[in-house]
């Protein structure tokens, strides 16, 4: 799962915060992938989920208040999926927490991670980097 150019929306902060996300998850899912005692990847699976914890959170208010800025019209749609994906997260760690990183958990959690990357940041910012391009056009 490699971060493409296509990916990037013209912000600089937002597209290299996705970019770092990109680089992060893709690291994860190699060593969560990869031949090896399963027992020696968990302090991996553990870093990955406090990176991800606090990382997403840095970047969700960044790239909202760049929204507020530009007057984005689905700021608030866009929130409410930042809040889901916040609250997802969390339910991760509160299983992780209870019933201990047991290789399905961890992989099922993986598979959530990327399918929510590539649709945050292929389609769903994307349309910022849309309303901007737009709005530099004039055609607004």
């Amino acid at each position: 799962m490699m971060w493409k150019e296509k990916y990037k929306i013209g912000v600089p902060i937002v597209d290299q915060q996705h970019e770092e996300l990109f680089k992060r998850v893709s690291d994860f899912i190699h060593t969560v992938q990869k031949k090896g005692v399963w027992e020696e990847k968990i302090d991996k699976v553990k870093e990955t989920m406090v990176f991800m914890q606090e990382y997403v959170v840095v970047h969700f208010d960044d790239e909202e208040m760049y929204q507020e800025k530009i007057q984005y019209p689905d700021l608030d749609e866009h929130k409410q999926k930042h809040i889901q994906f916040k609250e997802a997260v969390g339910n991760y760690v509160k299983r992780f927490n209870e019933e201990g990183y047991s290789e399905e958990l961890v992989q099922e959690f993986s598979g959530k991670l990327v399918a929510w990357l590539i649709m945050h940041v292929a389609a769903m910012d994307q349309k910022i980097g849309e309303y901007v391009d737009t709005q530099e056009r004039g055609e607004l």
